[in-house]
Order: C-alpha cells, then sequence, then structure tokens
C-alpha cells in the first residue's frame, strides 16, 4: 500500500470501508454466476445473489458485533449451499471475512467455538449439493477447511497483536523503572553531597565554638580569633548548600549564581578551615598533578572532606596526614590519624565515622569505578585511602 493511499484511508475511513465492501459484493456476486455456470444443474440465480448481497452488507457490523455478524454470514452461506451451489472461496467470502474478524476481535474460547460451529454448519451444508455427492473433498473438506484456515489466520493476527502490545507495555514499564531508578539515583547523589557539606561545617563550626569556650577564660585574644573565623565557616557552608540544593531547580529557573564544584584544588581553603577549628592538617603532593575532570575532581575532594570531618569528630588526637600521589593511570588519595603517645590502639572494628560518612565516601569511590579501604593501622590511628582511576573511557570532561 502507498503512502498516498495510506494517507487517504486514514483520512477517510467510511469511503474506504464502502469500497471495500462494495468490491467484496463484486467479487461474491461472480462467484455465484461462475459457480451456477459451471454446474451441472444450474440452481436459482437471484436467490443466491441476494444472500451474497445480504452477507455483505452485514459485514459493515462486523468490528462491533462480530459474533451477530459470523452468524449471518453463516445461515446465508449455509442457505446458497442448500440452493445447490458449489461453496467455493469466492462464494464464502463474506463468511471468511467475518470469521477473521471474529478470531481476532472476540475472546478465545468465543472465537474456537464459532469456529467450530462454523466449520460444522458448512460441512453440513455440503451434504446438500446433489451435484458432488461423489466428491465429499469439494462439498466438505474443502469449504470447512477455508473456515477453519481463516479461523487460523484471526488467531495467528491475534496473538501478534497481543506480543506487539505486551512488548510495547513492558517497554514502557522498563523506561518507568529506568527513570525511577535515575530518580533514586540522584537523590541518593544530593543527599550524599548536603550529608557531606553539613557534617564536614557544622563539625568544623561546632570545633571552633567549643575551642572559643574553652579559650576564653585562658586566652581571650586567641578566643576572639577563632569566633572571628566561625562566620568563614558558615558562610562556607551556606555557599555549598546553595549550590548543592540548586542541583534541584528546575530548567526554568534561573542558575548564573551557583557556585562550581569544589575540587583539590580548594584543599588550601579547607586545610584552613581545619585549622580553624584546631586540627593541624598536612598535606603531601606525590608526583606531577594533572587535570581531572569536575566528576572526578568533586569525587576527590569530598572523600578527603569527609575524611577530615571524621577525624574531627572521632579521632584521638587533632593531627591528620593528607596524601595525594598522582600516577599515570590513578590517582590515590590517604588521609591517617594517629592516637595519643602511649594509648593502646583501639580494637579492629567500627571506628571513626559510624554514620554515613564512610558509606558516602565508599559510594563516591565505587561511582568512580576505583576502590576503596578504611581500616585501623596496625600501630595505631586510623586511615582512609582510595584509588581513583584516571582514564575512564565512559566519563567525559564535560559529565
Amino acid at each position: 500500500m502507498s503512502t498516498s493511499w495510506q494517507r487517504r484511508a486514514a483520512t477517510r475511513p467510511k469511503s474506504v470501508e464502502a469500497t471495500t465492501l462494495v468490491a467484496l459484493s463484486v467479487f461474491t456476486v461472480s462467484g455465484v454466476v461462475v459457480t451456477r455456470a459451471v454446474m451441472p444443474q444450474a440452481p436459482a440465480l437471484w436467490p443466491g445473489v441476494a444472500l451474497s448481497v445480504v452477507a455483505c452488507a452485514a459485514l459493515h457490523r462486523r468490528l462491533d458485533r462480530p459474533l451477530p455478524v459470523l452468524a449471518v454470514t453463516l445461515l446465508c452461506t449455509m442457505g446458497q449451499g442448500a440452493l445447490g451451489y458449489l461453496l467455493t472461496p469466492l462464494v464464502m467470502g463474506p463468511l471468511l471475512w467475518a470469521q477473521y474478524t471474529a478470531s481476532v476481535r472476540t475472546p478465545r474460547r468465543a472465537a474456537r467455538n464459532g469456529a467450530l460451529t462454523a466449520a460444522a454448519g458448512i460441512a453440513v451444508t455440503g451434504l446438500f449439493v446433489p451435484s458432488f455427492h461423489d466428491s465429499p473433498m469439494l462439498s466438505i473438506v474443502n469449504p470447512a477447511a477455508w473456515v477453519l484456515m481463516s479461523a487460523a489466520f484471526g488467531a495467528y493476527v491475534r496473538v501478534r497483536r497481543e506480543y506487539a502490545a505486551a512488548r510495547a507495555e513492558h517497554a514502557d514499564r522498563r523506561r518507568e523503572e529506568e527513570a525511577r531508578h535515575r530518580v533514586i539515583q540522584e537523590r541518593m547523589r544530593i543527599a550524599r553531597e548536603l550529608h557531606d557539606v553539613v557534617a564536614h561545617h557544622l563539625t568544623l563550626a561546632d570545633a571552633q565554638a567549643g575551642t572559643a569556650a574553652h579559650l576564653a577564660r585562658a586566652d581571650p585574644g586567641k578566643a576572639l580569633e577563632i569566633i572571628g573565623r566561625l562566620p568563614e565557616t558558615t558562610a562556607a557552608a551556606l555557599r555549598e548548600l546553595k549550590a548543592t540544593v540548586g542541583l534541584l531547580r528546575e530548567d526554568t529557573d534561573p542558575g548564573h549564581d551557583l557556585t562550581p564544584a569544589p575540587g583539590l584544588g580548594q584543599l588550601p581553603h579547607l586545610v584552613g578551615a581545619c585549622s580553624a577549628a584546631g586540627l593541624e592538617v598536612s598535606v603531601t603532593v606525590e608526583g606531577p598533578s594533572r587535570p581531572l575532570t569536575p566528576v572526578l575532581d568533586l569525587t576527590a575532594y569530598r572523600i578527603v572532606q569527609e575524611a577530615l570531618t571524621n577525624v574531627s569528630k572521632h579521632a584521638a588526637t587533632r593531627t591528620a596526614r593528607v596524601r595525594v600521589a598522582y600516577t599515570p593511570h590513578y590517582l590515590t588519595l590517604t588521609v591517617t590519624n594517629d592516637t595519643v603517645p602511649g594509648r593502646p590502639a583501639p580494637a579492629p572494628g567500627p571506628g571513626p565515622g559510624r554514620g554515613f560518612g564512610l558509606l558516602g565516601m565508599r559510594e563516591r569511590t565505587a561511582a568512580a569505578g576505583g576502590t576503596f579501604h578504611a581500616g585501623h593501622r596496625p600501630r595505631g590511628g586510623f586511615e582512609v585511602a582510595c584509588t581513583l582511576p584516571l582514564d575512564r573511557p565512559d566519563e567525559s570532561p564535560a559529565s
């Protein structure tokens, strides 16, 4: 079917329906005339033509009433057989079309019962054709087989349509599940960002406030200096919170005021914030530094930030060491802290960051395709170490 004909059929369905039924009527009437001409005993012409026209006219309601239309066409065809016509595919055209429609549009049991009833009716009608009593193949088996073939073809089309509908439904459900999964992943990522930002800055602010309160009487000048640096910590927290929550904005919301995501280039500011809270941090960089993708840069920064936050909250000493090592293919981050001299090392097991800190660092490392380890050191203290690949083929710098 050409494109122009398909377009015309879609825009004028009633005209196409009428044309099809008229064409079928012409073929069916022609079949009646031809069959009458070749038979030894010519049956009555006009009753056969009238039954053909009635059967074709009944097909107009085949879509909304398939079983009644099948019954009408069956009775018309049986009437033609009773008149003495040999039931050829041309004469049975309306019945075959009605049987196909019933097989496609009715429940399976009803379609099966309708097909068996039609085949049985046609087989019984073949007994009334006197000219072919000696040839049951032409008068009984062949007409019934055409009915059953039409029913089988309709059942095949029905199964194909149901299969296509099931595949489309499965594809829609799969797209919905994938979209829901992406939403959950995005929520987890934003929740991880919020946890890292809030936990780090509030821990530093709490440490600064506690240190200032402790030094308020012994060293008021130092206490005032720490309090003076407290707004810097809270301001940094607000900036990162604004940038993180800004990820929840819709595309139509203005986003020009969002702060860029932090990276390893801001380690000096992180060390300064930790120093203001009383945590002395030393940073060692090994190997020539390389430009990192935004995702990897943010991941590395958040891991160091969370590790230092855990040191601030849980470590026995107020010192930590950060090691950043660049190799041709990997970036290694190590954050360690020691125990107080003379104090026994804690037993292996859950240690600093019993909450979501270690879990968040592990998830970030896994998302970047790296490896993560955190635990107590044999000689005391705690160590967080991760290795991140620098040349992942599925990560682009713009991601």
